[in-house]
């Protein structure tokens, strides 16, 4: 049996990395917001988990590996768009006192 990541089956470790890394890269993309690598990266993989819980609910499993890149690109801009609307209510930064 495979090993498994957030519940995701067939999909290891190195790919999901991957996919993890594309599906962030375009949903900031498609977002407007650059991010590093290692960003892109997480949030692929949390997008992933979330758009393949999202399809469970609606009784959609993705089955290949352009289905599960679609799921983890809707997941990945669902991230984003929450990660955004967070930042936002955050206020202005502080930056250190002000002389």
């Amino acid at each position: 049996m495979p090993q498994t990541l957030f519940g995701t089956p067939h999909i290891h470790f190195f790919s999901l990395v991957i996919i993890g890394g594309l599906a962030g890269w375009i949903a900031g993309m498609v977002m407007g917001w650059r991010h590093g690598i290692l960003t892109n990266i997480l949030v692929g993989i949390v997008g992933s988990w979330i758009g393949s819980e999202l399809a469970a609910m609606a009784h959609m499993f993705p089955s290949g590996s352009m289905q599960q890149f679609v799921a983890a690109l809707v997941g990945s801009i669902i991230v984003l768009a929450v990660w955004r609307a967070l930042e936002g209510r955050a206020g202005p930064r502080w930056l250190g006192p002000r002389w």
